[in-house]
């Protein structure tokens, strides 16, 4: 249970990360905001974004160590956390970006992501 959760809130976590990271390019896209608004103003809505991703990161990384009574090592925690990242990135770019599209290469580079996983939880 304690592995499911921790991979929940990295979930969550990512798609927060992924919207403070790149939501305003889609808003600036939508005109929700306008080409001239000031940089402080888009950094202070990704920082607020960022905010509710600290709040599902840092429990997920503190429950999810096997130091603190967790399943994953660090780098298992870290490559989870990156594999996550990638998947949620493509969804993000795919539904939200039409204009993006995947390539043969990218399915290359998620092969090797799983290799990674893979690797990382070996003995």
């Amino acid at each position: 249970m304690n592995a499911f959760l921790t991979i929940a809130l990295l979930v969550v976590s990512n798609i927060f990360m992924t919207f403070a990271w790149y939501g305003h390019l889609k808003l600036q896209q939508m005109k929700v905001i306008s080409d001239n608004t000031p940089l402080y103003m888009v950094i202070l809505l990704s920082w607020g974004i960022a905010l509710a991703e600290y709040t599902c990161q840092v429990p997920a990384n503190r429950m999810g160590f096997a130091g603190n009574g967790g399943t994953f090592s660090l780098m298992q925690l870290k490559v989870i956390q990156e594999a996550i990242t990638l998947i949620v990135f493509t969804l993000f770019t795919v539904l939200f970006f039409k204009g993006e599209t995947l390539h043969w290469n990218h399915f290359a580079a998620f092969a090797c992501l799983i290799a990674a996983v893979y690797f990382v939880f070996m003995d």
